[in-house]
């Protein structure tokens, strides 16, 4: 089982930890519908990329009453 062979010091090993952030995802504006979506990705909402529909949305309809 491999060993370290030296102790690491404590502002080595807090640099490290202080670089291990939770980065939230670049969001941009659809262009068609306007919701915000992450790039590079079809939208969730109208299921469109780059001016294509590449996804077909179910929409819910609301239940009448009799």
């Amino acid at each position: 089982m491999a060993v370290p062979k030296k102790k690491r010091s404590k502002s080595r090993t807090r640099t490290k930890k202080a670089n291990w952030t939770v980065e939230l995802p670049n969001l941009r504006a659809c262009p068609s519908c306007g919701i915000k979506t992450v790039s590079h990705r079809a939208c969730p909402e109208c299921g469109q990329y780059k001016g294509r529909q590449v996804l077909q949305i179910k929409t819910k309809t609301p239940k009448t009453e009799d």
